[in-house]
């Protein structure tokens, strides 16, 4: 199972669409999600950590996660939000390494949606102030009555192959030896195969063909879809994009396979990430 999937909550959209039934649920019985801003908090047995709406802030904005085994669980949106990348806080992923895999979806989900509305307060329109709405998962203007909501950002991650060896590339001030699958931003008006081949063609200058899809992963830092990709290309030639790119280098089945024991030519992504996740199904096609 890939990190960040496989959260054990029901989303209940019945009843944040409903006011009534979403304040029925408000009550003792409710668990609201231990967080110190945006850092997980756990408890003894190395868990989330959960508490009551009483120990929510008087004034806290409180979003409605779902429902686990009928009880009704919620967040509280920090005062900041943080669009720093993961690996800008080496603490948080040490903390979420020792966490459970459904406690780790669960955490990613509520991080996702805590941030976006703590980024979020005022209008994109007009400027007013916005106030949640549909149990978090919407902002209303107060001025100008315009609607917004939480936004999640499509991300294409892919393997290329070609004559049995994979493109794998070494980002900008990445450590040294390390490599992963070519990645980058859906742009507006494409489609996902659409995406894959620009983003290959301008990190590399390699054309690309043949486009599937593999698996996708939710990422909360802040909020993307990483969407795993496979496509194939009939040349090897490569044309670097230096403002992004490190290197970029053509790996064999066994090298990849090496790498991702710990005893390749390159450091392979860790298992958390899609990257990894997607050589690993390279390796095994």
């Amino acid at each position: 199972m890939l990190s960040f999937t496989g959260s054990r909550l029901d989303r209940a959209d019945h009843v944040r669409a409903d006011p009534e039934r979403l304040a029925g649920y408000m009550n003792w019985k409710a668990r609201l999600l231990a967080l110190d801003g945006l850092m997980p908090s756990m408890d003894d047995a190395g868990r989330l950590s959960w508490g009551t709406l009483a120990d929510a802030p008087e004034d806290a904005e409180l979003v409605f996660l779902g429902l686990d085994e009928g009880k009704a669980c919620f967040a509280a949106v920090p005062p900041r939000g943080d669009a720093s990348p993961r690996m800008a806080n080496p603490q948080l992923w040490s903390l979420m390494a020792n966490l459970q895999p459904d406690d780790l979806a669960l955490y990613g989900g509520a991080r996702s949606i805590v941030d976006w509305h703590a980024r979020h307060r005022f209008c994109a329109q007009c400027g007013g102030d916005t106030k949640l709405a549909k149990g978090g998962w919407q902002r209303d203007c107060t001025a100008c009555g315009a609607s917004h909501f939480p936004r999640t950002d499509p991300v294409t991650i892919m393997l290329v192959e070609c004559d049995g060896k994979l493109m794998l590339g070494r980002g900008l001030g990445w450590p040294e030896g390390s490599f992963s699958a070519l990645a980058g931003f859906v742009e507006p008006g494409e489609s996902i195969e659409e995406g894959v081949a620009r983003e290959v063609f301008e990190e590399s200058g390699v054309r690309v063909r043949d486009v599937t899809y593999v698996a996708s992963q939710p990422w909360p830092f802040p909020s993307q879809l990483m969407i795993g990709c496979h496509s194939h290309a009939d040349d090897d030639a490569l044309t670097i994009d230096e403002t992004e790119m490190a290197e970029i280098n053509w790996y064999s089945r066994d090298e990849v396979k090496a790498s991702l024991a710990g005893d390749g030519p390159f450091r392979a992504p860790p298992p958390h990430a899609i990257a990894h996740h997607l050589m690993d199904w390279w390796i095994h096609t």
